[in-house]
């Protein structure tokens, strides 16, 4: 369901100040790109997100969404023109109260030229008035936005933002937010974080959702539909919101099962990764055609056909462990994308060592075997993989495979020792698979780039015994099926 072939987007042109006074000759346009050489249209130049707050109104009968963005910035170079990324109808553009001028460029830019200049290091208020049918939108080919039965959902990977708030769209800014959604009596809005309040008028409810720590854009989400909500509290005192679609029919039973053991398999893990970071925590499954699963920071987004085949808790643990990897620590670049898969997929082997139902050795062994030499698995290069193939099942699963050769390599003390501290080290921050190392081999005392290089960067299947312990054809573990029926999942 990803795309993965994007056209580049264009540097930003020199401006032309000839006839500009000399003191406004260093001001220039922001560029359209953040500099991701995956996608270089995504995200932005020239300034930086700390808060959003979103004031919506959505109609679910024929998915008209009205907004009113406010975005809290602050300015990294003297600035004439900026962009945001951004698909809808736009109506009106305030900078710092002032009306700005705007306009569209692109597959997804949104161009604002404020009234007066920005100089670098100015806290900047932008105001977007919009509005739209989301799902009426396509960017490169694809939408991000899910129609569904009784609402819609904005829920996807690099990207979902556009579809229904303005933002600058990539993992290093990092913000908070303040979710409001006004929606019909019957329906309900589900954000992230925590659920500051609701009130009913005239037909109308309005849900306010905070998320107060830092988000990347790609992991804020937003559903809208008629959901059979519940609440409750994990053994360390996180309040828990779950919420699922009252149309899932014979999936509704598995989906229950599986997410409300979020509660236990937080805590389970933060005994490998540290307290959870979040004051929030849950899950939600809208009646979605798409087979995915996703992060979305404190309520992760499930499709109901993870759960087509009876109750998966091994998909809560790979969503839960983002929570850590990927959403506490974030991709520097989205060529890190090993830091959020390789992990998450590794928690679950903890996990079916934890179920007794398969070691991460037994797994590793497995996975190996299951490949052969000549398999394209292994022109996957984890470390590295290419926009084509940033979601690719060796990714996960060979990525999952380096963990293991680590944990080999380094022992257990290390090794777990690592686990608990990276996400602490990077906290509310970004880092990279080159920053990775870099810690591993401090914790360890160990160098390891010829372990890191031979499992994450070279496009070939690596020599036996650095892998498997034994030349016997390995059983295939009791969770692979549990395992293997989530590889669609982020």
């Amino acid at each position: 369901m990803h795309r993965r072939l994007i056209a580049p987007g264009a540097l930003a042109a020199a401006s032309v100040l000839l006839a500009i006074p000399a003191s406004a000759a260093s001001y220039s346009p922001g560029a359209p790109g953040i500099g991701d050489p995956y996608y270089p249209a995504y995200g932005n130049g020239g300034y930086d997100v700390s808060h959003y707050d979103l004031r919506l109104k959505y109609q679910p009968a024929t998915d008209e969404l009205e907004g009113t963005a406010t975005l809290l910035a602050r300015t990294t170079q003297d600035l004439s023109r900026f962009d945001l990324d951004f698909l809808l109808d736009v109506s009106e553009v305030r900078v710092n109260g002032a009306k700005a001028s705007f306009t569209t460029s692109g597959e997804h830019e949104l161009e604002i030229t404020p009234k007066s200049p920005l100089a670098k290091g100015t806290s900047v208020t932008v105001v977007v008035r919009y509005s739209g049918v989301p799902s009426s939108k396509q960017a490169y080919g694809f939408t991000s936005w899910h129609r569904t039965p009784d609402g819609g959902v904005g829920a996807n990977e690099p990207e979902s933002a556009w579809w229904w708030f303005p933002s600058n769209d990539h993992p290093l800014d990092k913000a908070t937010y303040d979710v409001s959604v006004l929606v019909p009596d019957g329906s309900q809005a589900i954000s992230n974080g925590t659920l500051q309040s609701t009130s009913s008028r005239l037909g109308w409810t309005r849900y306010n959702w905070r998320s107060n720590k830092p988000q990347a854009t790609y992991l804020a989400t937003l559903a809208v539909g008629k959901f059979d909500i519940t609440t409750g509290t994990t053994e360390s005192g996180i309040p828990v919101i779950n919420a699922y679609s009252k149309d899932l029919g014979d999936n509704a039973g598995a989906a229950r099962a599986s997410i409300e053991r979020t509660g236990e398999v937080a805590d389970w893990l933060s005994g490998y990764f540290g307290p959870y970071p979040y004051n929030a925590l849950g899950g939600y499954v809208p009646n979605t055609t798409t087979g995915y699963a996703l992060e979305t920071q404190t309520r992760p987004f499930y499709s109901p056909r993870q759960f087509a085949n009876g109750s998966n808790v091994s998909v809560v643990v790979h969503e839960l462990a983002h929570q850590w990897y990927g959403d506490l620590v974030s991709v520097a670049g989205w060529k890190d994308i090993w830091i959020n898969e390789g992990f998450a997929r590794y928690a679950q082997w903890l996990w079916s060592e934890h179920e007794d139902e398969g070691t991460a050795q037994e797994l590793a062994d497995y996975v190996y075997a299951a490949h052969p030499a000549d398999d394209p698995f292994w022109t996957v290069k984890p470390g590295d993989p290419g926009p084509d193939n940033q979601f690719d099942i060796a990714v996960y699963d060979r990525g999952a495979l380096a963990l293991q050769a680590l944990r080999n390599e380094i022992g257990d003390d290390a090794f777990f020792a690592i686990l608990k501290g990276w996400p602490q080290k990077y906290a509310y921050g970004n880092a990279s698979v080159a920053d990775f190392r870099t810690y591993a081999e401090q914790i360890s005392g160990q160098s390891l780039s010829a372990l890191f290089d031979t499992w994450l960067f070279q496009p070939s299947k690596p020599a036996a015994p650095a892998a498997v312990r034994t030349s016997v054809a390995p059983v295939q573990p009791k969770s692979w099926k549990k395992i293997a029926a989530t590889n669609d999942v982020h």
